[in-house]
């Protein structure tokens, strides 16, 4: 699925970017929009997120790895773009995101034992640098990267119960830095800007079982979240 979103997204903005290349009309909408020092929008969008695993010992059959399955989740949020110069803008966006992922654990035979669900709410919130091209016609290039930490809404961090009692758990706040690219499209009334971005965290997730020798999280080095955001943005 995420391979999928990846697919789509880069062919709906080379279709995009193609057709404004191309296209006869030479007029320019939302002229002297880049002049403002400050403006705002929102966006809404598509997530997949995954788990990066390390272990303390790397196991000789791959079989035996805990295998992550992730389902395509919803972002909303808002937008805060500061003009630094023609190029370059500084960007704040606070969003909500909602995901999950199903850990599968091997050495198991109930499904009870095997699957773990890990459902997040997010609170993810970027700051990120946006270096542009020089605009054409009614679209303009872009790069975008940055830092970013997330409040999981749904985090079981602090319950008693672990794995021995079914649960999986995951730390509340998490750190990332995130590197994407997209268009802006110039259209009459608006600004409207499809983007893809990958975002990796550099914090460490995992909640170890009370018990140390736990088939579930001993064998864990570390847990990270990993994943691709496709957000449209409206300004």
């Amino acid at each position: 699925m995420k391979k999928l979103l990846i697919v789509l997204a880069i062919t709906m903005l080379a279709q995009t970017a193609q057709a404004q290349l191309f296209s006869r009309e030479r007029l320019a909408n939302l002229e002297t929009f880049d002049n403002q020092f400050l403006s705002w929008g929102y966006f809404l969008g598509f997530n997949s997120y995954d788990f990066k695993i390390e272990y303390n010992n790397e196991f000789s059959n791959t079989q035996t790895d805990i295998v992550v399955e992730g389902q395509t989740g919803f972002n909303v949020g808002l937008i805060g773009d500061m003009r630094i110069n023609k190029y370059m803008n500084l960007r704040l966006e606070p969003g909500l995101y909602f995901t999950q992922r199903n850990l599968l654990f091997p050495g198991f035979t109930e499904n009870a034992d095997i699957l773990r669900e890990v459902k997040s709410t997010y609170i993810h919130v970027p700051l990120l640098l946006k270096i542009s091209t020089k605009r054409l016609n009614n679209w303009k290039p872009f790069i975008i990267g940055g830092f970013s930490t997330s409040l999981n809404l749904s985090s079981n961090e602090n319950n008693p119960e672990d794995n021995s009692q079914g649960q999986f758990r995951t730390t509340t706040y998490t750190n990332y830095y995130e590197l994407g690219f997209g268009i802006d499209l110039y259209l009459f009334y608006f600004k409207f800007t499809p983007s893809i971005r990958g975002v990796f965290a550099i914090s460490d997730e995992l909640v170890p079982d009370a018990d140390p020798t736990s088939n579930y999280t001993s064998n864990i080095s570390s847990l990270n979240s990993r994943g691709v955001f496709i957000n449209f943005t409206f300004q």
